[in-house]
C-alpha cells in the first residue's frame, strides 16, 4: 500500500494554455508575463513528477481507503480468509496510521456464527423444557435429546461426500435436523411407552415399537427428503446458499432414519426401569 498527497495549484492569471508534452515542459511554464522564466516557473511553486497512483480515491468515515477484493474457490470462506490474515499479519508492515479491515462476506459470517452460538444452546434448552413438561420424565428428555444428539451425524457425512464445505446455510439446516429429530423421537418413545402401560415387557415394548413405527417415521422422513432432493442436487446460479442447507436435511433425514428405528430401542432397554413415569392408558390406543 502506498500513501501519496496530491496538491494542486490553480493560477488564473498570465497562465500560459498551451499543451505541455512533457514533465520539462510543465516545469518550465510560465507563470507570469515578464519572460522572466527563472523566477515565476511552476518548478518554483510546485513539484512535477510521474508517479503511479489510483485512479480514484474513495472515503469512508472521513477516511481513504483502497479496496482489495478476492473470490474463493475450492475452499471454505472461514479458513481461507483466517489463512490470510495469519500471512498478511506476518508479512505486511504497515506505516503509522494505516490499518486494515477483512469485511464483506467474511464479515457477515462472523455475525452469523456468533448468533448460532447463542440460537443453538437456547433452542436445545426450550426443546429440553418441551420434552420434560410432555414426558413428566428428566429421563425421557434426555433419551430424546440423545436421539437428537446423533442426528446431525448423516449431516455431517452428507457435507463431507459432496465436499461441500460448513456454511451459515448448513448450520441453518442443522437446527431445522434438530426438530424433526425429535418429532420421530416422540413418536417412538410415547408408543413404546403406551405399549408398556399396557403390560407389555421393555423389551416386547422396543421390538414392537420399532416394527410398527418404521412406517410412519419412514413416511416423515421421506416428505422433507424428496422435497429437498432437488435443491440438494442442484448447481446452478444462486444454489449456493440453499444447496447446503438441503444436503444436510437430506442426510441428516436418513442418519435420523435409521437411529431411530436401531438405536433409540436399544438405548430404551438400557435405560427402562421398573419405576419409570408411564403415560396413562389411552383407551383409543391401537397397535
Amino acid at each position: 500500500m502506498s500513501h501519496s498527497t496530491t496538491t494542486s495549484c490553480s493560477c488564473s492569471q498570465g497562465v500560459t494554455t498551451t499543451r505541455k508534452s512533457s514533465i520539462t515542459d510543465i516545469r518550465s511554464t510560465s507563470l507570469a508575463g515578464s519572460g522572466d522564466r527563472r523566477s515565476s516557473t511552476v518548478a518554483i511553486f510546485s513539484k512535477v513528477q510521474t508517479v503511479d497512483g489510483a485512479e480514484a480515491i474513495y472515503r469512508e468515515g472521513q477516511q481513504r481507503y483502497i479496496a482489495v477484493k478476492y473470490s474463493v474457490r475450492g475452499r471454505d470462506l472461514g479458513s481461507t480468509v483466517e489463512e490470510a490474515i495469519a500471512k498478511v499479519n506476518k508479512q505486511v508492515k504497515l506505516p503509522p496510521g494505516y490499518h486494515i479491515d477483512w469485511a464483506g462476506e467474511y464479515e457477515s459470517q462472523k455475525r452469523a456464527n456468533k448468533r448460532l452460538m447463542i440460537v443453538l444452546p437456547i433452542t436445545v434448552m426450550l426443546i429440553f423444557f418441551i420434552l420434560y413438561a410432555m414426558f413428566k420424565s428428566f429421563k425421557w428428555a434426555m433419551l430424546i435429546l440423545a436421539n437428537v444428539a446423533m442426528a446431525p451425524i448423516g449431516g455431517l457425512l452428507a457435507l463431507l461426500l459432496t465436499g461441500t464445505h460448513f456454511s451459515v446455510s448448513s448450520g441453518v439446516g442443522f437446527l431445522a435436523l434438530f426438530g424433526v429429530s425429535v418429532q420421530t423421537g416422540v413418536i417412538m418413545l410415547e408408543y413404546i411407552n403406551q405399549l408398556r402401560a399396557r403390560g407389555a415387557s421393555v423389551e416386547e415394548s422396543a421390538i414392537e415399537g420399532a416394527v410398527l413405527r418404521l412406517r410412519p417415521i419412514m413416511m416423515t422422513m421421506l416428505v422433507a427428503t424428496l422435497g429437498l432432493l432437488p435443491a440438494a442436487m442442484s448447481r446452478g446460479i444462486g444454489s449456493d446458499s440453499q444447496r447446503p442447507f438441503a444436503i444436510v436435511i437430506v442426510g441428516g433425514l436418513i442418519a435420523a432414519l435409521l437411529i431411530s428405528v436401531f438405536l433409540m430401542p436399544t438405548l430404551y432397554v438400557w435405560t427402562a426401569r421398573e419405576e419409570d413415569v408411564l403415560p396413562a392408558v389411552e383407551t383409543e390406543f391401537m397397535n
